[in-house]
């Protein structure tokens, strides 16, 4: 019977995830000891005790666990799931609006104005490959406010993406768009917002999209140097805690709330696309 092959391929990833998961259980059964422990071993815990990776089954236990009550508050290092990932939701969307407000209007003058392209671009080029957290020791002591400098990390990874790619989308609209906005008298706001922007809105979108993915994954280092609360944190201190399984179920939470980020972006890239 023929498939589509969005079905053949969803199929194909379930096996694959379940020859993965057999495999990574394979692994972690635990040996039994060959030879008499001694005294020590025996005191120890024996020597079958030793660290390892947990096993799928594990984590899966300890996922429907924190995802059954995913808010729950026991005290500042007790908090749940929802709770964390709640808290970097937040900083992500606040730093990464932020961002947008900045990085689209001086995008439009960058790609609209060649002045303005060449005296903006070698600070642009200058300041678009510094390390995001290179900026954290600045931010703390500036800002005194370890909230406030997450959030400013944050927009200054996600401003050069926008930016760069919002000029990119504008300088390269049709000359005849502009051209036939001319004959029509349109003046230069309303050329810019009825011809160059909905012409420039896909690429722009892109640069957008690009910038929530490269917030997301600096969000995790960031919450792990300010502590205190959010998904980098969490996986900061299980870490500590030696609890492997908390880590694994965090990595694993932190890649679906990437790919949901990932997908709302990908949805209005496609609502703001257009073909000739």
């Amino acid at each position: 019977m023929h498939k589509s092959l969005p079905f053949r391929s969803a199929l194909l990833s379930l096996v694959l995830l379940a020859l993965f998961l057999a495999f990574w259980e394979g692994l972690n059964i635990v040996p039994r000891d060959t030879a008499p422990q001694s005294e020590y071993e025996l005191l120890m815990g024996g020597a079958s005790q030793e660290a390892r990776v947990p096993p799928p089954s594990a984590v899966f236990s300890l996922a429907l666990a924190e995802l059954g009550n995913p808010f729950y508050d026991a005290g500042p290092n007790d908090k749940g799931i929802g709770i964390q990932l709640g808290y970097s939701i937040y900083r992500v969307l606040t730093g990464f609006l932020l961002a947008a407000l900045v990085a689209i209007p001086i995008g439009f003058l960058v790609g609209m104005s060649p002045l303005m392209h060449k005296a903006l671009n070698p600070f642009i080029q200058v300041l678009r490959p510094i390390s995001p957290l290179a900026w954290m020791p600045l931010a703390l002591f500036i800002i005194q406010d370890s909230e406030a400098s997450a959030i400013f990390v944050i927009f200054i990874c996600s401003i050069w993406p926008m930016l760069t790619n919002t000029a990119f989308g504008v300088s390269n609209v049709r000359q005849d768009w502009i051209n036939v906005a001319r004959t029509h008298e349109l003046g230069p706001l309303k050329t810019a917002f009825q011809v160059i922007l909905p012409a420039a809105a896909p690429t722009i979108l892109t640069g957008m999209r690009i910038s929530v993915g490269i917030a997301w994954l600096v969000i995790v280092a960031a919450e792990m140097l300010v502590g205190g609360t959010g998904i980098g944190y969490y996986v900061w201190n299980e870490w500590n805690n030696l609890d492997l399984a908390s880590v694994i179920f965090s990595i694993l939470m932190i890649g679906i709330v990437g790919m949901l980020l990932d997908m709302a972006l990908g949805t209005v890239s496609r609502l703001v696309a257009y073909e000739e």
